[in-house]
């Protein structure tokens, strides 16, 4: 089923809500952990990253075949214009925000855990195993620079894209929310 301005995708829908729970879950545990030192959180959070980073590369070529949703309203130029800004930003900086993850931990030598498993190994340092040796020290920093940079511009992009979601739903009334959520609306000048 192709997308209208009445219906959304079952996939469209799906790896919409996978990847924004998901995102918003890492995003809380990357915050928690930065603050807190909370070490022990890291392999989950990579082997997370790197399961959404599939799902994400999924959901970007839909997007590419699907092409956009159409608007379930008639909305001013200035409101399309940011829809498609934010939406343009989230696609993006949810596509580079598990890459840079990806990058830092290379460089840093940390490797690419996956729930147990060992994607690319760690390179620990013989002469004391507890130190890691960095494969690549400035894409580490860039990866973590981005990493940084992105967690903000997420933050910032999420709490746009739910105020415009909120003001679909409560000011407009157009049911682009509950479309969404996977039902079918009226169409819209009806």
């Amino acid at each position: 089923m192709h997308q209208d301005s009445t219906r959304l995708s079952r996939p469209t829908v799906v790896m919409h809500w996978i990847v924004a729970l998901t995102v918003l879950g890492l995003l809380a545990v990357g915050f928690i952990m930065h603050e807190f030192k909370l070490y022990s959180l890291y392999g989950l959070h990579k082997s997370t990253g790197i399961a959404i980073f599939v799902v994400i590369v999924l959901r970007v070529l839909w997007r590419i075949k699907e092409g956009w949703p159409a608007p379930a309203s008639r909305y001013q130029r200035y409101e399309q214009l940011l829809s498609r800004a934010v939406h343009y930003v989230l696609l993006i900086a949810t596509v580079l925000m598990p890459f840079s993850g990806i990058l830092m931990s290379l460089g840093a030598g940390a490797g690419l855990p996956f729930y147990g498993l060992d994607i690319v190994a760690r390179n620990p340092d013989p002469a004391n195993p507890g130190k890691l040796i960095p494969l690549s020290e400035p894409m580490a920093k860039a990866g973590a620079w981005l990493h940084g940079l992105l967690a903000w511009v997420l933050v910032v992009a999420i709490t746009l894209h739910v105020a415009g979601a909120l003001k679909h739903h409560l000011v407009d009334k157009d049911g682009t929310l509950r479309r969404m959520l996977g039902a079918r609306i009226e169409p819209a000048g009806e």
